[in-house]
């Protein structure tokens, strides 16, 4: 029954008493209370020092102090998500890789000439018109398929143009007929070197066949890069109407290409190869490819104990036009990997051995935060279309070719086809050729976003390639190795080889040292807390729990305050709306009727009158005057009914 009058007095004083700490009603009170009990000693010498000048020092190194820490800890952070590099070198039996042969002619010339008949004259015509030189009467047979008119009437649309002194008029190589060009482009793809003539030079127009007046005039640096761009501009339409299993039999056979093999000193042959159909360079031929589950390796060095083989390159049926080297290339490469043979791939020359030593290298690096590389490449919103494992290359490439099919309507000839596309051609495409060089501008100037999407493989393997060649075989050898050589491809006695058809070929370890480069966090989480918690510690001698209180102080209590204004405002507002329209005379309102719960008499004793003298007055509040007395307290009443003897003498005087 005590209790109960004790706590209605203790609310009473936090009702009436004005507020400090957390809940105080201003901004400024939060922040003085703050200064005065935190246990960084900066904040409270600003509030505690005498004299202007002593408090603006304490003011200028509680600022110094933050600025330091907010430095340090941006440094600390930055090389938290930094990282540093390792290699560790590791000797023992390696995996050999997958190495990739192809020819550098794709195809038999004496077979495919049916299909390029009008291709290979409208280029000679070109040379002779632009060169001044002839062949004499073409001995190319001709071929009766249907689509031998239609590129006839393509190459007159699309010619070979003389431009003379930049003027836009051009001599059609085609016809000999001058021609004007039209259009607002006038593109040139490189820097130009007159080829003859110094005021004259060769390109060929492409426009939208939607809008004739679109066009772009393409000039080369010389001659012979504009022939063979045209020309391989018409190849690749005319090889993108042949079907898949007549081109493999156009190209080169394993038979036709591989003369000898050995592995690890021991002979091979073509049953450990597997071929596959590249675009640009017909049949290609991988060794140890891991079809078949069985990956072979090597625990011996040196060139012995690598793959070698002998080639034989044919050089008499290669297309004068669509290439002018002779050789193979080769790509080393993992067993997942694509072999992009027409970026990074080796060239192999005739008439020489060739070796090849290599040093084997894995590398990983740390994804995100770390780095901007994929693990898988599921996160890259681009489809896979090489069904190969990911790397940058794939990536560049199939979202290219999802770019062509979408602005052409149709997939570019040199990469995987998408599902439910086909490739250009000019009958059912007219305006592929134009679209594609648009295209490929933007993708080179960096405008399609592929490059933007693309990320590199956190995880890749690398063969570094070291390259030496020799003379072979050597002239006292020359004469009974053809002979041998010719034996055994069946050729007998009949034809000898010649020895610029032919190609050696040894790809081996230079030695067992496997290295493997990683990244590894700068630091970790425990030392980046360490770190933070000395510079804090160092600056401003405050802990984590200093760090809690200024979360909370600085950000949880002061958005309070702010909200609780607005809230006692906009209640405010109400009330005096309320009052003006029921015509009422304005009243003290709720918030000024009301105190606040005072923090400072949170214990549950009864306060004694010495503790409430030590509590301050409530604000804007008047002092406490001394009631008037009642009167009525002042008479005499005794509780006895008769005066006692004592007091009688007493009260007589």
């Amino acid at each position: 029954a005590a209790t109960a009058p004790g706590k209605k007095i203790t609310a009473r004083l936090k009702r009436t008493l004005p507020v400090r700490g957390p809940q105080a009603p201003t901004l400024s009170e939060l922040m003085r209370w703050y200064c005065l009990n935190t246990n960084t000693h900066g904040c409270r010498r600003i509030v505690v020092s005498r004299g202007r000048l002593r408090r603006l020092l304490w003011i200028l190194l509680t600022l110094s102090a933050v600025g330091l820490i907010l430095w340090q800890c941006a440094e600390l952070l930055m090389n938290y998500y930094s990282a540093s590099v390792s290699v560790t070198v590791q000797f023992q039996k390696l995996p050999f890789p997958a190495v990739t042969i192809c020819n550098i002619n794709p195809y038999k010339y004496s077979a495919m000439k049916e299909y390029l008949s009008e291709l290979d004259k409208e280029t000679k015509k070109a040379l002779e018109t632009f060169y001044g030189f002839s062949e004499g009467k073409s001995k190319v047979r001709r071929s009766v398929d249907e689509w031998n008119s239609t590129e006839s009437d393509f190459f007159q649309q699309i010619p070979l143009l003389k431009v003379e002194d930049f003027s836009r008029t051009a001599t059609d190589l085609h016809s000999g007929q001058k021609r004007k060009i039209e259009g607002s482009v006038f593109h040139k793809d490189s820097s130009i070197v007159n080829s003859g003539d110094s005021n004259d030079i060769i390109g060929f127009q492409l426009c939208d066949a939607n809008n004739s007046s679109d066009c772009a005039l393409y000039t080369f640096s010389s001659g012979v890069n504009a022939i063979q761009e045209w020309y391989k501009l018409h190849y690749m339409n005319i090889m993108a109407q042949i079907p898949l299993e007549t081109k493999e039999k156009l190209s080169y056979s394993a038979d036709d290409l591989l003369l000898t093999c050995f592995f690890d000193g021991l002979s091979c042959d073509k049953r450990h190869f597997t071929r596959f159909h590249h675009p640009l360079h017909g049949n290609c031929y991988t060794f140890n490819s891991g079809e078949n589950g069985t990956i072979l390796s090597t625990s011996t060095g040196g060139s012995e104990y690598g793959l070698q083989v002998v080639l034989y390159i044919d050089e008499a049926d290669y297309n004068p036009f669509l290439v002018t080297s002779t050789g193979a290339k080769i790509i080393v490469h993992d067993q997942n990997e694509y072999p992009f043979i027409e970026d990074i791939g080796t060239e192999i020359e005739t008439a020489a051995a060739t070796s090849i030593g290599m040093h084997f290298t894995r590398s990983r690096k740390l994804s995100k935060p770390y780095s901007d590389c994929t693990e898988t490449g599921a996160d890259i919103p681009v489809e896979n279309l090489y069904n190969k494992s990911y790397s940058l290359q794939i990536c560049l490439h199939s979202c290219f070719q999802k770019a062509m099919v979408h602005s052409c309507g149709c997939a570019q000839y040199a990469q995987p086809l998408p599902a439910g596309a086909e490739y250009c051609n000019y009958k059912k495409n007219p305006n592929w050729m134009y679209c594609y060089y648009r295209l490929h501008e933007k993708f080179v100037k960096e405008q399609l976003g592929c490059q933007q999407i693309c990320k590199d493989a956190c995880s890749f393997k690398e063969w570094a390639l070291t390259t030496s060649i020799a003379q072979w075989p050597s002239t006292v050898s020359e004469d009974w190795m053809l002979r041998v050589l010719s034996w055994d491809k069946g050729q007998k006695l009949n034809k000898k080889l010649n020895k610029t058809d032919l190609a050696n070929l040894m790809v081996f370890y230079k030695d067992l040292n496997e290295r493997f480069i990683s990244e590894n966090p700068a630091n970790t989480l425990v030392i980046l807390l360490s770190n933070f918690g000395g510079q804090l510690g160092l600056w401003m001698s405050c802990s984590v729990v200093c760090v809690i209180e200024i979360v909370e102080v600085f950000f949880i209590d002061s958005l309070s305050i702010v909200m609780r204004r607005q809230w006692q405002k906009a209640k405010k507002w109400w009330n005096d709306r309320k009052q003006g329209s029921s015509g009422k005379a304005p009243q003290a309102s709720d918030v000024e009727r009301q105190g606040h719960d005072n923090p400072v008499c949170i214990d549950e004793d009864l306060p004694t009158f010495t503790t409430a003298l030590r509590l301050p007055l409530p604000q804007d509040s008047p002092l406490p005057r001394t009631p008037p007395p009642n009167y009525s307290t002042l008479r005499l009443e005794t509780a006895f009914t008769e005066q006692l003897p004592d007091t009688l003498e007493l009260g007589q005087h």
